[in-house]
């Protein structure tokens, strides 16, 4: 292994850790509806509570990203994610229970644009490493079932606590890795040319960017939160099979971001994001209609495919248009992708009740087809090596020699 592949795989298990936070949000729907009595839209209030303040604060860490010395974020968001997590069960106060997400979700906002400018710059600037990058978060959201729903349903919400591990270490290991991490061959900041040429900022294309990454965030929050509510209660089946669904469509979703690099690589970045839009809408069809588990299984993993192959294609597109922004860019289109979703999960349970989660799934479509839609003001970013502005930002992050 490279040293370059090295340093973007230990972010890689760093972004696994901290959005295995975001993922078991969505674990702990079905359960606060059964377990702890919540109703539907006041347990998807609380993923509103995780990803709301998420949303509009990932574009300021990201300022703070391209402005400062702010790697020490990296391993504080970490820990702050856990910590939100961690309590999140413990208390048997509503509002509580809303403020210890929104602290998780506050943590994962200022994860995600130092992390993404650090691959972004031991990667070269391919969707290829980004996607290595990007999968690692996919890991820790479809490892998120397979871990959080077992203890969840055995012990219950209090058993939150026990959540907090992968952070914890995470959090640890990035700090006593620093140095490796920032320093060394096959990092910008120890071997790129002291005079860097400038690349101009497409602020106007980054826009539409931006809009897409919400609609695409709004397609990947509405399906996670109702696919378990509709194996639960349109299907009959047990929380066991809900969280298994939830496993299905993030599992293929980590296969799908891969794909998502080499085709954007080989290809076109914008024809890989067109491509992915288009394969959602069937999938959630297949999901509405579904007449029992192996149909629903099958919706979600044509779903994931198509929510998950633009993912890490929308990051490198945006940090070619903004080559002098990269935090900014990243704060945008992967805190967004995550988390501005969210926003509508109150709406989601409020249709769940009035008309069941098949009428959810089908209102979803409606977000694909619009990112299409939108998609067609978008212009080719470069395919191949990083922006050269990269160079001072390597420079910003790196530790004093």
């Amino acid at each position: 292994m490279t040293a370059v592949a090295a340093r973007v795989g230990l972010l890689g298990v760093s972004h696994a850790a901290t959005d295995f936070y975001q993922g078991s949000v969505a674990v702990l729907v079905p359960v606060l509806v059964l377990q702890a009595g919540f109703s539907a839209v006041a347990a998807t209030t609380v993923v509103l509570a995780a990803t709301l303040g998420s949303a509009v604060a990932q574009p300021v860490f990201g300022v703070l990203a391209d402005r400062f010395q702010t790697f020490w974020l990296l391993p504080a968001s970490m820990l702050l994610a856990a910590a939100g997590i961690g309590v999140l069960g413990l208390t048997t106060s509503y509002n509580w229970t809303l403020m210890a997400a929104g602290a998780s979700g506050l943590g994962v906002a200022a994860y995600h644009p130092i992390a993404a400018m650090l691959a972004r710059q031991v990667g070269g600037g391919t969707a290829r490493s980004m996607s290595w990058f990007i999968a690692g978060g996919n890991i820790g959201l479809a490892l998120a079932p397979a871990i959080a729903a077992p203890i969840l349903l055995a012990f219950g919400p209090r058993a939150s606590p026990l959540l907090a591990a992968p952070g914890i270490l995470g959090g640890l290991a990035v700090i006593a890795l620093r140095r490796w991490l920032l320093t060394g061959p096959g990092t910008p900041s120890a071997t790129a040319p002291a005079d860097v040429a400038e690349n101009t900022d497409d602020w106007r294309s980054f826009g539409w960017l931006a809009a897409i990454a919400v609609l695409r965030s709004g397609a990947y929050f509405g399906i996670s939160t109702v696919v378990g509510l509709l194996v639960v209660v349109e299907l009959g089946r047990s929380q066991s099979a809900a969280a298994a669904a939830l496993g299905v469509f993030l599992t293929v979703g980590v296969v799908a971001t891969l794909a998502g690099g080499v085709i954007a690589d080989r290809w076109r970045r914008v024809t890989c994001l067109r491509m992915g839009f288009a394969i959602i809408v069937p999938g959630l069809i297949l999901l509405a209609l579904a007449p029992n588990v192996p149909v629903a299984f099958a919706g979600a993993v044509v779903a994931g495919i198509g929510v998950f192959l633009p993912f890490s294609v929308q990051t490198t597109l945006g940090h070619e248009y903004l080559p002098q922004h990269i935090g900014t860019a990243s704060g945008v289109t992967i805190g967004l992708s995550v988390s501005a979703g969210g926003a509508i999960a109150p709406l989601l349970g409020f249709i769940v009740e009035s008309h069941g989660a098949r009428h959810a799934m089908l209102a979803l479509a409606v977000l694909p087809v619009l990112a299409l839609v939108v998609s067609l003001r978008l212009r080719e970013g470069h395919v191949g090596g990083a922006p050269p502005a990269l160079v001072a930002h390597a420079r910003a992050v790196a530790p004093p020699r």
